[in-house]
């Protein structure tokens, strides 16, 4: 008989973007491996990004709860709808912020711990303590961000004494944005407080990169495992490889994560070589920022680059298959090494090369070394990331520009999942 476990997610489709996909393809092949999911997910959210095209991907009769979720973002947007969208969405721009934008930024970096769902927290453990009774349900699963999720995991553990599986798709102290909330001593300390509650307390702990599981061992002595995000094996018609030398990345594109040598490289190709500056295009799939527009217009590559804006995750895909170099790019910071783009697993499976661009002894270097899919780059080694496109743009005019990946198979979706309901049957 199938474990039933309920999961608790502040993404559910029509949501779009990164956030939803990790749990919605969990959900796709829980049932392969005897585990019942039931969803538990708000009823109205503030989603800054939509995607129709996943609703099509939920089982059709499985079980998912609704509750109604009171978020601050509806009185911000009295300020400003476009600034707080983009708060939302991650987007914080540190240089020429506005009165508004730094206002805004103090609220909910001290006023909304651990973020701006803290009120759903004690309406969902009051409606889910009734449930999990009345329904002899052992076993629950949050996953942040947002982190409240894990504190509505934390009050039910402590009143139910559950089995509770906590999920961290992103760090919480050490993500990237965190120093840009303007948190003051106190509230950092909150943050902290809560984020080593959370990671004593929870049965299990899940992250999606080695390097945070490496930071939480020293907050707790809880069983920590690393399930990265993955691949799902996709049909798709035949299509072609773009005629041009496309050289796209997909996904958001923010401020800090802007890689200066990159453009300044592109940009002495296409003076020194006139084949490259005939043939190469620029393309972007999501939400980039006017600052990185700004230093791609500077760097004279405006008349060369492509922007998509959001695109559906069904024309996302297309895009990757389609292009000559796939870029995966990550801020130059040491708190960044441990961030693995849902991206990467999907550009492996596309079987294009990967361009990468990041801090030193990244995750993400790692993998694209280890599964054979293409290159990686830091900031400071210009010659050599200018060799290397040189050397991809000349395979490309012989037609033999391709990859051979090693190991695949692990990141697949349907072998993730594999591994999570075996740690799901372990708890009891």
């Amino acid at each position: 008989m199938a474990k039933k476990v309920v999961i608790v997610s502040y993404y559910w489709p029509p949501a779009g973007g990164p956030g939803v996909q990790r749990w919605l393809k969990f959900v796709k092949y829980l049932r392969d491996f005897e585990i019942e999911p039931i969803l538990f997910v708000p009823k109205n959210p503030n989603y800054p990004i939509t995607d129709e095209t996943f609703s099509a991907e939920i089982p059709k009769d499985i079980t998912i709860l609704k509750q109604p979720i009171f978020e601050p973002y509806a009185i911000a947007n009295l300020f400003s709808k476009k600034k707080t969208n983009k708060i939302s969405k991650g987007i914080i721009a540190k240089e020429k912020q506005t009165f508004v934008e730094k206002l805004l930024l103090y609220i909910r970096g001290n006023f909304f711990i651990p973020d701006a769902r803290k009120y759903w927290i004690k309406p969902s453990v009051k409606f889910l303590k009734k449930y999990l009774l009345e329904h002899s349900i052992e076993t629950i699963v949050t996953t942040g961000p947002p982190h409240s999720m894990h504190l509505i995991g934390l009050k039910l553990r402590k009143e139910l004494q559950i089995q509770w599986l906590a999920d961290f798709r992103d760090p919480w102290t050490t993500i990237g944005y965190h120093d840009e909330l303007k948190l003051t001593k106190k509230s950092q300390e909150i943050h902290r407080r809560l984020e080593s509650t959370v990671l004593q307390t929870a049965d299990q702990i899940v992250t999606t990169s080695f390097t945070t599981r490496t930071e939480f061992s020293q907050l707790t002595s809880k069983p920590i495992e690393v399930i990265t995000n993955g691949y799902d094996v996709e049909k798709f018609s035949s299509s072609s490889l773009d005629k041009k030398f496309t050289i796209s990345h997909i996904g958001s594109l923010l401020s800090e994560r802007n890689p200066e040598i990159l453009w300044e490289v592109l940009a002495e190709l296409i003076e020194e070589h006139e084949d490259f500056s005939k043939d190469v295009q620029l393309q972007f799939a999501g939400v980039v920022s006017d600052r990185i527009q700004r230093h791609i217009q500077n760097a004279g590559l405006e008349k060369y680059t492509t922007y998509f804006g959001y695109v559906s995750h069904q024309k996302a895909l297309q895009l990757q298959r389609g292009s000559q170099l796939l870029l995966v790019i990550e801020i130059n910071a040491e708190k960044t090494k441990g961030i693995i783009a849902g991206k990467l697993f999907e550009y492996m499976a596309a079987e294009r090369p990967i361009l990468g661009l990041g801090p030193k002894d990244a995750d993400i270097a790692k993998i694209i070394q280890e599964t054979n899919t293409g290159t990686y780059f830091l900031y400071t080694e210009k010659e050599k990331l200018k060799m290397q496109i040189l050397s991809y743009y000349e395979a490309y005019k012989k037609q033999s520009l391709q990859v051979f990946p090693i190991g695949l198979q692990k990141y697949s979706r349907k072998a993730l999942t594999k591994k999570l309901a075996e740690l799901l049957h372990a708890l009891h």
